[in-house]
């Protein structure tokens, strides 16, 4: 199948200068070891390329439009192609103290800033330093051997590399995450929270997949805190244990307000009773004494 402009691929590739066959450039760390390029932290591994979009040389970029899905492949491209002509004028010779007055220690062959400009040391000798600000790989032919190992086709598989290429520190099967009409929700993994950056990498995600996905306009980014040693249930049977929770409350509250309208018209009809029987003894305790009296008065008289 023809590779094409706004495919997204995965490549490994190795780059040497023509001339000397030195290697500036690898995915492989076997090979990166080799060449003396091996950086601790890096990871050498296949790269997400999105063809056309400049993330390679344009030369190779435009190489890629002819290369073949899993076949070894290989493009030389000349100096005006790559990095350019040598430029002589570009060559400068420093002092020394001028260098150490500013704090830097030039070693040669190292890369050093100096007014604000990248160069390479050159040369090192009576007191002054040859600064050449020409790219590294000026006036040089350059050889790129590729390999594309495969060809992303749906949505879950962009994402998925385009995450990846943010955030490589942490495996990519640790981001879950789906795709919902157009939005994208994606659940950062514990150990992403702690990488140096991951604002940044977060924003840069979300305009990659809205720029090279652009049917997705929504990125949000769930950030889940546990505590520690704790085991989180799952999210119906807390729902289920919610319900239940809240319904029975309420069925004692029920219970106990029709207890207490019982207790209390039980109540008030007890003491309704005791009223009812106590006024007529009264009046029958005076109806007794009055008629007591009575008698009294007229035994006496």
């Amino acid at each position: 199948m023809a590779i094409k402009k706004s495919d997204f691929i995965i490549v490994n590739y190795t780059g040497k200068v023509k001339e000397t066959g030195e290697v500036f450039d690898t995915t492989f760390e076997e090979t990166a070891k080799e060449s003396k390029l091996y950086k601790e932290g890096d990871l050498y591994e296949p790269r997400l390329v999105v063809v056309g979009e400049g993330w390679l040389l344009k030369a190779l970029d435009d190489a890629l439009l002819e290369f073949k899905l899993n076949k070894k492949e290989s493009v030389e491209i000349p100096p005006e192609n790559a990095f350019g002509p040598r430029d002589s004028e570009k060559v400068k010779l420093v002092p020394l103290r001028r260098l150490v007055a500013r704090g830097i220690n030039p070693q040669l062959g190292a890369q050093i800033e100096f007014d604000k400009k990248l160069a390479t040391v050159r040369t090192m000798g009576s007191g002054r330093v040859t600064l050449d600000f020409n790219p590294p790989l000026a006036g040089k032919t350059l050889v790129y051997t590729v390999t594309i190992q495969k060809q992303l086709k749906t949505n879950e598989e962009k994402i998925a590399a385009l995450i990846h290429r943010r955030i490589p520190a942490v495996e990519a099967e640790k981001f879950d995450f789906k795709v919902e009409e157009e939005d994208v929700i994606l659940n950062m993994p514990a150990e992403s929270l702690y990488v140096e950056g991951i604002q940044l990498a977060k924003r840069g995600i979300a305009l990659d997949i809205q720029r090279y996905l652009p049917d997705l306009i929504t990125v949000k980014f769930i950030e889940t805190f546990t505590k520690p040693g704790a085991t989180p249930k799952a999210k119906k049977e807390t729902k289920k244990e919610t319900k239940i929770e809240t319904a029975k409350p309420a069925a004692k509250k029920t219970v106990k307000k029709g207890a207490k309208k019982a207790a209390k018209s039980t109540t008030s009809g007890k003491k309704t009773e005791k009223k009812a029987v106590k006024k007529p003894a009264k009046k029958t305790t005076k109806a007794v004494a009055k008629k007591t009296t009575k008698k009294v008065a007229q035994e006496t008289s």
